[in-house]
């Protein structure tokens, strides 16, 4: 278990170095929430590297229930409504920034009904094949509408950015779930961390074209007094 404690340790601290090196990148406050992703990524991993030590020791049964529900809430709570939040805050088009908001109201709604959830039923955690399994008894017929909820209200807010690359963010997200989903199912919220690294990657791709972006266009503004 300390291995992969480690790993989880250790794919944290990456990520924090990617959320310092994001947040160099800022040049306006409305991009202090999307650069703040990794950083929030890596507290979300480092829970889980404290859950890895605290499952296997049974004294220890408090300490795994509030990483436990600390990392859930970041999961399933948070993301549905800080993604689409944080991108629209990048956003300059009326159009656009109407569709955005309706997808931070959708995001809305899957963050209140998931805290619900978590609140309400009694979610924990076991290793199951060196894998970390969330036990979590919600409302089956809620399963598969709140999947595609949750879905749109991160994915979708990426391709509706006007900013290009936020589609390779976009991707990135959308390749983790469907990689997830087929692949390990049961284990989703554990393994999907392995793919915070790129998305970690791309949030700082992104914001430093837009200060290469801002500076080209500072270099050819005439010059008034």
């Amino acid at each position: 278990m300390y291995l992969y404690a480690f790993v989880s340790f250790g794919l944290s601290l990456i990520m924090l170095l990617f959320g310092v090196f994001s947040l160099k990148k800022v040049q306006h406050q409305s991009q202090v929430l999307f650069a703040t992703i990794p950083l929030i990524l890596c507290i979300q991993q480092f829970c889980e590297g404290v859950l890895w030590l605290a499952l296997p020791l049974s004294n220890l049964h408090l300490l795994q229930k509030s990483t436990v529900f600390f990392h859930l809430n970041f999961t399933q709570v948070v993301w549905p409504l800080y993604i689409p939040i944080a991108i629209l805050f990048l956003e300059k088009h009326k159009i656009r920034k109407i569709i955005l908001g309706i997808l931070v109201g959708i995001g809305l709604v899957v963050s209140c009904f998931l805290a619900h959830c978590l609140c309400n039923y009694s979610v924990h955690a076991k290793i199951y094949e060196s894998t970390i399994l969330y036990i979590q008894p919600y409302p089956e017929q809620f399963r598969l509408l709140g999947s595609i909820l949750y879905g749109t209200a991160t994915i979708v807010p990426c391709f509706i950015s006007h900013i290009k690359q936020m589609r390779v963010l976009g991707l990135m997200i959308f390749f983790s779930y469907c990689i997830g989903m087929f692949f390990y199912q049961n284990y989703l919220i554990s393994v999907w961390c392995f793919f915070t690294i790129p998305i970690s990657y791309s949030v700082w791709l992104i914001l430093k074209n837009a200060a290469l972006m801002n500076a080209k266009d500072a270099a050819v503004l005439p010059i008034t007094i």
